[in-house]
Formats: C-alpha cells, structure tokens, sequence
C-alpha cells in the first residue's frame, strides 16, 4: 500500500513538473522531439505518402512556448486573430497606437456595452479626432500568449473600422521585434 501511494506522489510530481520545465526551457523538449522522431524513421517510411497540411493564408506561426510569429501581409502590416474577452477578431498590431483600440460594434460583439455618456474622451487619430471611452478588456489572446486587464478605447464605428493592438497589450509582453519580415511577440 505505502509502496503504491509513493509510486502515485512520483507520477503526480513528475506531471506537475512538466509543464514547469517546458516554459522555462522549451529548447530541451524540442530536441528530445527531434530525438524521437530521428529514432523513428524507419516507421514513417512505411507511409506510402506524406501528409501535409494546406493554410489558406498563413499569417501566424506558433513557436514553442508562449511564443507567436506573425507575417507582414503584403502592404507590411502584421494582421492576425485575436481572442478578446474569448470571442476572435482579426486585428492589426500597431505600435504607433497607446493602446487597443475598437469600434463600438466590436466592443458589443465582445460584451462591452456603453452607454453615449461613456464616450468622454477626446482622442487623436490617424482619421482625426474623435469622442472615445475606455474600458478593459479581461483577456487578450493571440496563440499561447494571454494577457488580462489589458487598457483599451472605444470609437464609434465611424471613427474606426477595424480593432488596432496597441502598446497596452505589447508592453506587457518580455519581447516584441520585427525580424526578416515577421513580428515576433513572445510573453
């Protein structure tokens, strides 16, 4: 019995550790990977073709750990789907803007209702300037990367017609760079 109950604290410690061991050094698990499927070629060649998957358009690679690489489209912006408040909405990032910014159908659309009393602030943007409010939204999603209690404003449709991610959501990330045409966020 006290040999079982051992043997369970083992197994229990072990899986708990995993995930630990994994975002601190996700390099290490991807080699093991690498490893095992190295080990097992002779089984793959068996298959008598390859199986590939097809993306429409791919604009956003999952790395390993709270890692995303987004492709510039072909005007250089960096679009992706987002998960606000857990609902998608395809937005760009945009470091010129203080924060996330949206238009009052998509704030509905992800369970912010306001009221025109809400719309108080005065901002400046690119189309001019506009009456704006602010909220929070809970939680910002892109891929393995979260982020709750993120700053955001919003616009009347009119004033925007598309969800920007700004500063307010990447400053809380450890990383963000452009490199070889692609954004890279890493949390």
């Amino acid at each position: 019995m006290l040999r079982n109950l051992i043997l369970a604290g083992i197994v229990v410690g072990t899986s708990a550790a995993i995930p630990i061991i994994y975002e601190a050094n996700p390099q290490l698990f991807q080699s093991a990977v690498h490893s095992a499927v190295q080990g097992s070629k002779a089984e793959t060649k068996k298959l008598s073709a390859p199986v590939v998957a097809k993306a429409d358009k791919p604009v956003e690679e999952m790395l390993i750990g709270r890692k995303v690489r987004l492709s510039a489209d072909p005007t250089g912006h960096f679009l992706a789907d987002f998960k606000l408040n857990g609902r998608s909405v395809n937005a760009m990032v945009d470091t010129g803007a203080t924060l996330v910014a949206m238009n009052l159908s998509t704030a509905h659309r992800i369970g912010i209702n306001l009221k025109p009393a809400d719309f108080r602030y005065q901002v400046s943007t690119a189309n001019g300037n506009a009456k704006a409010a602010g909220v929070v939204i809970d939680n910002l999603q892109i891929g393995r990367i979260a982020v709750d209690k993120v700053q955001a404003v919003v616009l009347e449709d009119e004033a925007l017609s598309g969800t920007l991610i700004g500063m307010s959501f990447l400053k809380q990330l450890s990383k963000f760079q452009v490199e070889d045409g692609s954004l890279l966020l890493v949390q």
